[in-house]
C-alpha cells in the first residue's frame, strides 16, 4: 500500500465525503473515550461512596499531563505528517513517525517511575484531603504502570489518520476502551477492588491500544514507520512536531492545572461539591469529546490540502466543517441540558453531591452551541503548522483567560455555583479569540498566490 492510495480520499473525494469519512470514525473514537470516562465513574458511583467519587476526580488531572504527552506527539505529528503527504515526502513523514513513537515511549518509562515513587505527594498537591488521600494515591500508582502505553496509544490515534487510515486508528481506540468498559464492573463491583478495580480496567485498555497500533505500524499495510533505523531529529522534523505539538500538549496541560486549582478551590466548600463538579464534567464530555472528535477528524484533510497547497479546497472543507459543527453543538446542548438529571442522579446518590453536580452540569453546557466551531478553529490552525497562533490559543483557554476568571469569581461572588461559571465563560471569549487568531493565520500562511492543482470534486 502506497501514500497514493491511502491518501487518496484526501486528494479527490467530493468535500462532504471526505469530511464525514474522516469525522465519523474520529467521533466514534471519542464516543468511547466518553463511554470509558462514564463508565469508570458509574462503577465506581455504584460503591454507594461519594469519597471514592470525589478521589477519582481529584487524581484524573495527573492522569490528563500524561495524556499530554501522547497530544504533544500525536497532534504534532499528525500536523506534520499530513503536510508532509501533501508534498509528497513520504520518507520524511516515516522519520517524523519514528520520532513520535521513541521519544514518546521513553517519556513515558520516566513518568512511570516518577509518579510510581511520588504519588501520595502528588496527590496531596493536586487537591485529595484527609477523605480521599488514599482512594486517589491507590488509583494513581496503579495507573501509573501504564503511562508509557497511555502515551503511545494516545499519540497513534492521531499519527495513523495521517496516513488516511481514519478507520484503523478508531477500531485502536474502540477496542481499548471497550475492553475497560468491560473489565470496569468486573474488577469494581465483581472483585470488590473499587478505585484499583477503575485503575487496572484503565491500565489495559491502554496496553491492548498500543499494542494494536504498535502491530499495524510494523505491518506493510502503513506507510508510517516505527522502526529505530528511521528515527530522525533533525531536518526540521523535531522542530515540525513540537511546533504545533507543544501548543496542543499545553491546552491539555493547563486543562488539567486548571482542573487542580478549580479542585483545590471547590474543596473549600465542601467534598462534596468536588464530586458533584466531577461529575458535572463527565456530562459536559458529552458534547465536548463528541466535538473533538469531529475538529481531530478533519485535521489530516485540511493538513493535506494545505501542504497541496489547495486553497480552494482546504476553504470548502472548513465550511462544510463549521456547519457541521455548529448542527451538532446545538443538538447536543438540548439533549445534555434537558438530560442533566438523570445522568447525575446515575452517578451520585447523595443528595448534597447530586445537587451540586446538577446545578454544575447546566452551567457546563452554557458552552455547547459554540464548542464544536471552537474546536474546528483550533485544528485548523494546527493544520496549518501555524506555531504562534496555535500556542497563543492553547495558553488562552485553560490558562490566560481561564485561571484569571477563576479567581476573580472565586473573590466576587465566594460560591460554587458561580465558581463554575467561569468555564463557559472563557470558553465564548476563547471562541473569539480563535476567529481573530484564525483570520491572521490565512494572511500569513496562506500565499496570495499559491498554486493550486487542477480541479477536484469538491
Amino acid at each position: 500500500m502506497n501514500s497514493k492510495d491511502t491518501t487518496e480520499i484526501f486528494k479527490n473525494a467530493p468535500v462532504p465525503k471526505a469530511v464525514i469519512s474522516n469525522v465519523i470514525p474520529s467521533i466514534i473514537s471519542m464516543i468511547m473515550v466518553l463511554a470509558y470516562n462514564l463508565a469508570d465513574t458509574f462503577f465506581i458511583g455504584q460503591t454507594k461512596n461519594p469519597y471514592m467519587v470525589a478521589a477519582v476526580s481529584v487524581a484524573t488531572p495527573a492522569f490528563l499531563l500524561f495524556m499530554a504527552v501522547g497530544m504533544l506527539f500525536g497532534i504534532g505529528g499528525t500536523s506534520l505528517i499530513a503536510r508532509m503527504l501533501g508534498e509528497g515526502h513520504g520518507e520524511k513523514a516515516k522519520n517524523t513517525s519514528a520520532f513520535c513513537f521513541w521519544s514518546g515511549l521513553v517519556i513515558g518509562l520516566i513518568s512511570m517511575f516518577f509518579i510510581l515513587i511520588f504519588a501520595r505527594p502528588v496527590c496531596r498537591l493536586i487537591g485529595a484531603s484527609d477523605d480521599t488521600i488514599d482512594h486517589a494515591t491507590q488509583y494513581l500508582s496503579i495507573v501509573a504502570i501504564g503511562i508509557p502505553f497511555l502515551i503511545v496509544s494516545n499519540t497513534f490515534s492521531n499519527i495513523i489518520r495521517a496516513e488516511g487510515n481514519a478507520q484503523k486508528a478508531m477500531i485502536g481506540m474502540v477496542v481499548g476502551n471497550l475492553l475497560n468498559m468491560i473489565f470496569d464492573p468486573i474488577m469494581i463491583l465483581g472483585f470488590h477492588w473499587n478505585v484499583a478495580g477503575a485503575a487496572v480496567a484503565t491500565v489495559m485498555g491502554n496496553v491492548f491500544a498500543a499494542c494494536f497500533y504498535t502491530t499495524h505500524l510494523l505491518s506493510k499495510k502503513s506507510i508510517l514507520s516505527i522502526r529505530p533505523k528511521d528515527y530522525k531529529i533533525g531536518d526540521r522534523i523535531a522542530t515540525g512536531v513540537f511546533a504545533i505539538g507543544v501548543p496542543a500538549s499545553l491546552n491539555s496541560m493547563l486543562m488539567s492545572f486548571s482542573n487542580i486549582l478549580i479542585n483545590n478551590l471547590m474543596s473549600g466548600y465542601g467534598d462534596m461539591c468536588v464530586a458533584g463538579l466531577g461529575v458535572a464534567m463527565k456530562v459536559n464530555m458529552i458534547v465536548v469529546m463528541l466535538l473533538i472528535g469531529l475538529g481531530t477528524g478533519i485535521q489530516p484533510l485540511l493538513g493535506y490540502c494545505f501542504g497541496a497547497g489547495n486553497r480552494k479546497r482546504y476553504f470548502a472543507v472548513l465550511k462544510f466543517s463549521l456547519c457541521l459543527a455548529l448542527g451538532m453543538s446545538l443538538i447536543m446542548t438540548v439533549i445534555c441540558y434537558c438530560g442533566a438529571g438523570p445522568l447525575v442522579r446515575a452517578f451520585l446518590d447523595d443528595d448534597s453531591a447530586f445537587g451540586y453536580g446538577m446545578s454544575f452540569a447546566r452551567i457546563y453546557i452554557y458552552s455547547g452551541p459554540i464548542m464544536g466551531i471552537l474546536f474546528v478553529l483550533i485544528n485548523a490552525i494546527q493544520s496549518t503548522g501555524a506555531a504562534i497562533p496555535s500556542l497563543i490559543l492553547s495558553v488562552s483557554r485553560q490558562g490566560l483567560l481561564f485561571i484569571p476568571l477563576l479567581f476573580t469569581f472565586n473573590a466576587v461572588f465566594g460560591n460554587a455555583t458561580m465558581l463554575a461559571l467561569a468555564q463557559p465563560v472563557t470558553d465564548y471569549c476563547t471562541v473569539l479569540l480563535g476567529a481573530v487568531l484564525f483570520y491572521f493565520t490565512c494572511k500569513r500562511y496562506f500565499k496570495p498566490k499559491t498554486p493550486e492543482p487542477e480541479s477536484l470534486s469538491d
